[in-house]
């Protein structure tokens, strides 16, 4: 507020403040709270037994007197407990004496877990970028939420429409989609939302519009939700190509996926798991409950070198494919000497998920009945190809890379082939 926090002094602004710097007070900022959350989880609520617990160092001492000033002006001595403990810490393995009782040992990465948003502060240096991230970690986190509670809180079952895509529209779809929309809108870092729930793109207010365009599909698999199978959140980021504030015109929603600057989804299943790629590799995320953040468990994340023997893909379809590509899975499900396993979930988060882990490939030609393909070009198969090729795998059509494409519409389909490059370049020999 203008007056300041609490009659304390007058509140800081962002104005003029120089963007790497609010990466660096954000970073700080968010460090302070994962402390003061784990530090929480080893002593219980009262912090303030470990600030006194410091001993009597001139230098700690003083640290913590202006850490509680601070704290003071926002009501929250917790604060000012819990940024002493990082001392704390030093101080107990420098053998001072303490009065409370000493917690077991953390493990490295107990001690230092780090999360998304500092990851992202980090390797991205944009504030903008790292702002729509934190809406899309707290939509997905809203989603998971729900599904896990969709069956006690009457959400599953049919919504009574279809979307735009022509699918019958469940009622988690509904609410995952709402979801979306009023976060990203909120962050005001996005411009453009294009849904698969949503007929045409979501022109952001004049007040909140950034300069990201975001295609998302708020609930992939969704028709497995009353099942309780695996579902997920699936994501692309584009930067628009015109300046921030202007109109924004149908190119800029339409770009190639090479233009991506930003793609991943999120998988509610046994844990909750995000996958991203920004540029640099694609890493793994799984969600900590206890922390409400998502805590980074896999680096440069890449499918195996010696690949598993696995196949995915509808075979119910068969008689409708075209007879390379019937020829092409025939391949896989009568190899010699031994046979691929065949492995198919129907939610293609999870079944991309286990091919990035795991190796095989996983496909959705193009047959009879959709002779573009079944799934949409800028919120499937653009994102997912972004990260199966920065994880060292094979994104196609069948007839060209999936990131060349330029959609000629927002709901534009194509057919997808994506793996290890050992499967994908054996189905498109099956192609030539």
């Amino acid at each position: 507020p203008p007056g300041g926090v609490r009659g304390g002094p007058p509140a800081m602004t962002t104005r003029g403040l120089k963007e790497e710097h609010f990466v660096q007070v954000a970073e700080f900022l968010h460090r302070v709270v994962q402390a003061a959350l784990r530090i929480q989880q080893v002593s219980g609520p009262k912090l303030k037994d470990f600030a006194e617990a410091l001993g009597s160092d001139a230098e700690v001492a003083g640290i913590r007197q202006e850490v509680k000033s601070f704290a003071m002006q926002f009501d929250f001595p917790g604060v000012a407990d819990a940024a002493a403990l990082r001392a704390l810490c030093d101080a107990s393995a420098a053998g001072n004496a303490t009065t409370a009782p000493r917690p077991p040992p953390a493990r490295a990465d107990e001690s230092d877990s780090l999360t998304l948003t500092r990851m992202c502060m980090t390797h991205t240096r944009s504030a903008g970028l790292t702002l729509l991230l934190e809406a899309l970690q707290s939509s997905v986190k809203e989603i998971a939420r729900a599904v896990r509670k969709a069956g006690i809180a009457d959400l599953v079952g049919l919504a009574g429409a279809n979307n735009a895509s022509g699918d019958d529209v469940k009622k988690l779809d509904v609410l995952s989609n709402e979801i979306m929309i009023a976060e990203l809108t909120k962050s005001h870092q996005t411009a453009v939302i294009i849904s698969e729930e949503e007929e045409e793109p979501v022109i952001v207010p004049q007040r909140y519009s950034g300069e990201f365009i975001v295609a998302t599909d708020p609930l992939d698999g969704s028709s497995n939700v009353d099942c309780n199978v695996s579902t997920g959140t699936i994501f692309a980021i584009w930067r628009r190509t015109r300046p921030r504030g202007t109109p924004v015109h149908e190119e800029e929603y339409l770009q190639a996926g090479d233009a991506m600057v930003c793609a991943g989804y999120c998988m509610y299943g046994s844990a909750t798991d995000l996958v991203l790629c920004y540029g640099h590799g694609v890493h793994r995320f799984t969600l900590d409950p206890s922390l409400g953040e998502f805590i980074h468990v896999n680096g440069n994340l890449s499918i195996p070198a010696n690949p598993k023997a696995i196949y995915s893909v509808n075979e119910g379809n068969f008689k409708t494919w075209p007879e390379a590509t019937q020829r092409a899975v025939n391949s896989f499900k009568f190899n010699k000497p031994k046979p691929y396993t065949a492995r198919y979930v129907g939610s293609m988060v999870s079944d991309v998920h286990r091919t990035l882990l795991y190796g095989g490939i996983y496909m959705y030609p193009a047959d009879k009945k959709s002779g573009k393909g079944k799934l949409r070009i800028l919120y499937e198969a653009m994102p997912m190809a972004l990260l199966v090729e920065q994880a060292g795998g094979i994104a196609s059509t069948g007839t060209q890379r999936i990131l060349d494409l330029r959609p000629a519409a927002v709901h534009d389909r194509c057919p997808v082939v994506i793996g290890c490059s050992r499967d994908v370049q054996r189905f498109l020999s099956f192609m030539q």
